[in-house]
């Protein structure tokens, strides 16, 4: 078994969970997505969406969504919370952002690469899953990509774990280096790639793709986030407020924790090969 898929099959609640505790990511992404997509109705499809956050959101907003994932257990999950909603959702399919369907070409109004580009540790992988969702939008079609930044996980280890960096001296090299931190299919998070602002917007050119912006969906609140996520009513939303747009700022790029790049396929524009 695919060890991302292995790890996503263990605990499919967890995943679902994490954007409930990580309430800022969620809805500053939500944000993004109303920002730049067409009106509703439109066929959405989910790569890699997992238990079906952002494709049940969408869909209560008025979009047809597909979600494709790895894991047969967050599909499950998907499908069994769209049904306690009474949420029409279509069949997920199972299968890989690398190789979509082939009769997926040209389908869809908008693609999401919210989780696919940081568990491919390779270059020609993270490319082939970009011009996959090039292939399959319309021309004029949405994108939008998600990344966990290079830092991001030694902000992880300084909270949780920071003698780490002196016990893994090859695996720290290997992060800071090269964004991989390559372990057995029981690591907490594997195969993973961690990007640096900078190569985001060129991977995505490479694949085709014409840039709307790009966006640190923690806004400055990354890694101190625990009191924000608690609000309700009025401050909640000027806090949501607020970090959507300071997460716009360049200078906070590498601070985030993720990155959201919105792009288009352009309607005649040529992948070059």
């Amino acid at each position: 078994m695919n060890p991302v898929e292995a790890h996503y099959d263990r605990d499919p609640e967890r995943e679902w969970e994490r954007l409930a505790r990580h309430r800022t990511e969620f809805a500053v992404t939500c944000r993004v997505l109303v920002e730049h997509l067409p009106s509703p109705p439109g066929h959405i499809l989910d790569v890699g969406g997992g238990p079906g956050r952002y494709a049940l959101h969408l869909s209560r907003l008025g979009y047809r969504v597909t979600l494709l994932d790895l894991s047969p257990r967050s599909l499950d999950l998907a499908l069994e919370r769209a049904t306690a909603e009474g949420i029409y959702l279509p069949p997920p399919v199972r299968g890989d952002a690398t190789a979509l369907p082939a009769d997926f070409t040209e389908r869809f109004d908008a693609v999401l690469l919210l989780g696919p580009l940081y568990h491919l540790p390779t270059a020609d992988e993270r490319l082939a899953a970009v011009r996959e969702a090039y292939r399959v939008l319309r021309p004029g079609g949405y994108v939008f990509a998600a990344f966990i930044t290079r830092f991001a996980p030694l902000r992880d280890v300084a909270i949780h774990s920071p003698q780490w960096i002196v016990d893994n001296p090859e695996r720290f090299r290997q992060l800071l280096e090269e964004g991989t931190n390559l372990a057995d299919e029981a690591s907490a998070f594997p195969n993973p790639y961690f990007a640096r602002p900078e190569e985001i917007e060129p991977l995505m050119a490479a694949g085709g793709f014409a840039p709307l912006g790009l966006q640190g969906v923690e806004g400055i609140v990354a890694g101190h986030e625990e009191a924000i996520n608690e609000l309700t009513g009025e401050t909640w939303e000027a806090w949501v407020a607020l970090n959507d747009r300071l997460g716009r700022e360049p200078s906070l790029f590498g601070a985030a924790d993720h990155l959201l790049y919105s792009g288009f396929r352009p309607p005649s524009a040529q992948v070059d090969e």
